[in-house]
């Protein structure tokens, strides 16, 4: 039920993180996966990483915050591949800030990446699914699209529009044949929790709020990816995917240092 073979699937921002680790599982499972990434070197490194375990895998440059970026890159994947079956959409930014001090700037540069890019990602993808009648979009949400902290309300915000977005097109593309989820990790170490990671006390506070009382390694997130892709998840859409450690089901509270 999992296996992928003879699938195409994009990833944007697989060139680290959450990104590598689901292209890397998804060629595993046997797709051809097209990493994309604004680091081209990133991308080109998943690349070489997916082909050196004997998958097959090419490499994009793209920053989804550019609408004409965004459709430039499906239309390079129309023209080398006969369809798209898979597209998973991760990047995402964080300016941590009281709502007092973010700036006009600082809201508009969230709002480009997380919600406006991954937007210009469902619809490009969407549509060229609803063409080949077939498909499954995936973007990563978060938990804070459902919990908050201080410090946290635009991307908190743009993470629960995510949600949002993917229940609306998975109510208009299923009569199309096309799947839309997104799935919510927790604490997960990546580049983009440097910052926790910097402070000893926030840190450990992150690890002892999931039940397992610690972190999540950004490969724990490939398989929700992977199930979420495959025909194992033929009748799931519309849906949010928690893979955080129990963090949403527990309680428990820390205010960061902000």
């Amino acid at each position: 039920m999992f296996r992928l073979d003879g699938k195409v699937a994009v990833v944007i921002g697989g060139g680290s993180g959450i990104g590598r680790a689901s292209s890397q599982a998804l060629a595993a499972q046997g797709a051809t996966v097209a990493v994309a990434d604004l680091n081209a070197d990133g991308a080109r490194a998943t690349a070489a990483l997916i082909e050196e375990a004997g998958g097959r895998a090419e490499a994009h440059q793209v920053d989804i915050a550019q609408e004409d970026g965004v459709g430039r890159l499906f239309a390079q994947l129309a023209a080398r591949h006969a369809s798209l079956d898979v597209a998973v959409v991760t990047p995402g930014i964080n300016v941590r800030k009281p709502i007092l001090a973010y700036t006009a700037e600082e809201l508009d540069r969230v709002l480009a990446v997380n919600l406006k890019g991954t937007f210009y990602v469902l619809r490009e993808a969407g549509r060229r699914m609803a063409e080949q009648g077939r498909g499954s979009i995936i973007a990563l949400a978060s938990i804070r699209a459902q919990t908050v902290e201080p410090g946290q309300s635009v991307y908190a915000a743009t993470k629960a529009g995510i949600v949002l977005l993917c229940r609306a097109l998975a109510a208009e593309l299923g009569p199309r044949g096309v799947r839309v989820n997104a799935v919510a990790p927790g604490a997960v170490e990546t580049p983009l929790t440097s910052q926790i990671k910097s402070h000893p006390e926030w840190h450990r506070a992150y690890a002892e709020k999931s039940v397992f009382h610690r972190w999540a390694a950004p490969d724990e997130m490939a398989g929700p990816v992977v199930f979420l892709a495959s025909d194992a998840a033929s009748f799931v859409t519309g849906s949010l995917l928690f893979a955080d450690g129990g963090w949403t089901a527990v309680d428990g509270r820390f205010t960061p240092p902000l």
